[in-house]
């Protein structure tokens, strides 16, 4: 069996996505709310990038997609973020290491940009969450979501994040432009960690 690619995604693969996210949501319950425009779902807000999982028989069997968080306007040490959303994998692709293989497309993405990745999955997405864990993120806490489940009630979301350092040359540089920013400004500083 040939392994899955994964490729940028293109506007000509977005029914191929949905239908993959269709599946998921029969199966999974993801996302827990079906989208009135599922087409529409998968390309807002405007990712920064997106990329597909096919098959040997061009059928899209997963998706991840990034998108630019705005950083703080009156701070300009801040690390670009971007955030990890539409992530799925169809049943029948699963155990072929997908889920992994897209998160380091958007981490290597991410890497390459010195920008920080972060996502949120609902507290009841167990499988998700060991996911993101085995895969080097860490839960940063959780919130009540804005939006409510099917039935009304409230839905508790997980928060994650994953530094994209770039490396550790990339990194000790920013900490020594962080101390220097520091130094000169009497030592004043505002951590966001």
């Amino acid at each position: 069996m040939t392994p899955p690619q994964i490729r940028r995604r293109r506007a000509t693969d977005l029914d191929g996505c949905v239908a993959g996210l269709s599946e998921v949501h029969r199966v999974d319950g993801y996302p827990l709310n079906w989208p009135a425009d599922p087409h529409r779902w998968l390309r807002e807000p405007h990712p920064a990038r997106a990329w597909v999982a096919v098959d040997a028989d061009a059928t899209i069997v997963g998706h991840v997609a990034v998108h630019r968080v705005p950083g703080p306007a009156n701070w300009p040490l801040a690390r670009p973020t971007a955030e990890v959303a539409r992530l799925f994998v169809v049943p029948a692709a699963r155990g072929l290491a997908l889920g992994s293989a897209l998160l380091d497309r958007a981490r290597q993405w991410a890497s390459a940009r010195g920008t920080d990745l972060v996502l949120e999955v609902t507290s009841g997405s167990t499988a998700a969450a060991a996911l993101y864990e085995r895969t080097g993120w860490r839960c940063t806490g959780t919130s009540t979501a804005p939006w409510t489940a099917p039935g009304g009630g409230p839905v508790s979301l997980r928060h994650y994040t994953l530094r994209g350092d770039g490396g550790p040359a990339i990194a000790a540089r920013r900490r020594a432009s962080w101390a220097a920013a520091s130094r000169s400004s009497g030592g004043s500083s505002t951590s966001t960690s």
